[in-house]
């Protein structure tokens, strides 16, 4: 049975035997009745396992771990994000044993999700946030740069077209694909580098062995040499 197959099988065994863990069983129950807290305290682990696993990303030397890892972020910021409208309409349910202010805090802190998700690293380039509404307070100080509009536009300009939502699934699909393949990569280094780990180990214990065998070798040639000289002297003496 080889390393990988005990560590399948540890792991499975011990998420059978979970439901016995008291500490895990008493924090699943530390939130009671409250969906509002239980989701929370589920997207807020994750958004801190992100950026932990953002900071893995930042130090790995090997590229392509680092892309698929940021892959791996890039899917999770993505499903945290449909999170948050769920947790908006959780967090106007009224709670029994929730004082006015607890109730009114959970707004803000839905409020502040998106800008929190969005700022964990995901590999991406940050886009540089702009003062003034698209940078109109830049033009004003430039009297030589005009506009047309006078930096009023129409809502028409802003609308989503058919072709803007085909390249933007087209766009999503690729992405995902893209992913998907990173996935792949990074599933087969696994592979390669827990195989290596075994060939290695299997070296280390080839290696007494070896050795034993070169001395058992070098005994035998010594022993054969000695009974050859043995015999000379035999059929000399005879003859």
């Amino acid at each position: 049975m080889s390393v990988i197959d005990i560590l399948t099988r540890v792991d499975s065994i011990c998420k059978k035997y979970d439901k016995y863990d008291v500490d895990k069983q008493k924090d699943s129950n530390l939130a009671g009745d409250d969906a509002f807290a239980k989701l929370y305290a589920v997207v807020d682990a994750d958004i801190e396992a992100a950026l932990q696993k953002a900071e893995t990303a930042s130090k790995e030397k090997g590229k392509a771990s680092a892309v698929a890892i940021n892959a791996e972020i890039r899917r999770t910021k993505a499903r945290l994000l449909d999170e948050v409208p769920k947790l908006q309409r959780l967090a106007v349910k009224k709670v029994k044993g929730l004082s006015s202010q607890e109730f009114a805090a959970r707004n803000d802190l839905v409020l502040a999700l998106p800008e929190r998700i969005q700022a964990i690293p995901d590999g991406t380039p940050a886009v540089p946030k702009q003062s003034g509404g698209w940078g109109w307070g830049a033009s004003a100080s430039r009297p030589e740069i005009k506009f047309d509009s006078d930096g009023r536009f129409d809502d028409e300009c802003f609308q989503q077209t058919e072709e803007s939502s085909q390249f933007r699934q087209e766009y999503e699909m690729r992405k995902m694909k893209q992913d998907q393949g990173l996935d792949m990569i990074a599933e087969g280094l696994d592979t390669l580098k827990n195989m290596a780990h075994d060939m290695n180990e299997e070296l280390d214990r080839q290696v007494p062995l070896m050795d034993e065998i070169d001395t058992k070798v070098d005994k035998a040639s010594s022993d054969l040499k000695n009974t050859n000289v043995r015999l000379k002297d035999t059929v000399t003496q005879v003859i």
